[in-house]
């Protein structure tokens, strides 16, 4: 058993304390896990843009103060009464999309946006209700049921995933979140099929998981969109066989103009891995009619809205989502 079993521990975390300002490096106190409850030694953490998203007040969800981050992989500490599929000493990733595998939507087989996880994960506490964090006398929320820009995390049971130990944890906390998003995206959320057409708008991490993703379908065209072109060379990398950037198009053109015309008609599958309302719009224009789908990634700023032509979907287009 852990020296630190049954024990609060002491570490370092990135707190944010406040919406719209800096995080700053603190020394927290982490409780023990309860019942159901993992304890995890955080080794490594991603950076997403969700994290930088909620620290800007855009979430509707935010709460502060906090413990951020959602991509991390480390080693099991300790664990509470009646946990099962993970030990001691175990390798893991932490899942902020886990399933209590007991609702509707668990047992649905067509979704894994769990809504008893959502329940409390939404609002920043453990399943019980309650936090594990403290900091300066104070209860620190956690978020996306995960907190990895901590030492040490607590997490439910169900938000975790055991490893091999051969696989590198610095790798595998990407998989935590935007590889999996994207790639997913491409093969499961969509199942682009062999010569398809595909184009991505924004090439961050979750985008270059799409391009992966539509080249392991052994898709025929993929064609990378962004206005930094320095993505070109990682876009080629991942399977693109083009890029484009929207802002050196000849004056007048848009880009949905553009990528119809390329493409003789427009797009099998569209991706945005953006977050911008308007380049959802172009990602569903882009699409080829009849049969065309456009699928929604990026996440938006609260309250703002995506506006179409219903033409666009009569016609035959399909607009969707995807999460992990």
């Amino acid at each position: 058993m852990s020296s630190t079993a049954g024990k609060p521990i002491t570490c370092k975390a990135a707190v944010a304390w406040e919406a719209d300002k800096p995080v700053t490096l603190e020394t927290i106190e982490v409780g023990t896990p309860r019942a159901g409850e993992v304890r995890v030694q955080v080794l490594y953490t991603g950076i997403c843009h969700t994290d930088m998203y909620t620290l800007s007040g855009s979430d509707p969800e935010g709460a502060f103060p906090a413990v951020l981050g959602h991509e991390g992989a480390g080693v099991v500490e300790s664990v509470g009464e009646g946990v099962e599929g993970v030990k001691e000493g175990d390798h893991v990733i932490l899942l902020y999309t886990a399933e209590c595998r007991q609702c509707k939507f668990c047992k649905s087989g067509k979704t894994n946006l769990c809504s008893a996880v959502r329940a409390t994960q939404g609002k920043g506490v453990m399943p019980d209700g309650t936090k594990r964090f403290t900091c300066k006398g104070k209860e620190l929320f956690h978020f996306m049921g995960t907190s990895t820009f901590s030492q040490y995390t607590v997490v439910s049971q169900y938000s975790l995933v055991s490893i091999d130990k051969k696989m590198p944890l610095d790798k595998a906390c990407l998989l935590g979140c935007g590889v999996t998003t994207g790639f997913g995206a491409a093969t499961i959320t969509n199942k682009i099929e062999e010569g398809a057409n595909v184009a991505v708008f924004g090439v961050g991490c979750v985008g270059l998981a799409v391009i992966d993703g539509a080249h392991h379908k052994k898709a025929g065209r993929i064609i990378a969109i962004d206005i930094n072109e320095s993505k070109e060379d990682w876009a080629k990398k991942f399977g693109a066989t083009e890029f484009i950037n929207p802002s050196k198009l000849p004056e007048g053109k848009s880009i949905v103009d553009h990528l119809v015309e390329l493409t003789d008609g427009g797009l099998d599958y569209t991706f945005d891995c953006t977050g911008n309302v308007k380049v959802m719009r172009s990602a569903l224009e882009s699409c080829m009619k009849g049969w065309g789908t456009a699928t929604v990634i990026g996440v938006a700023a609260a309250g703002q809205e995506i506006s179409f032509r219903p033409f666009q979907v009569v016609t035959g287009r399909t607009l969707k989502g995807s999460a992990l």
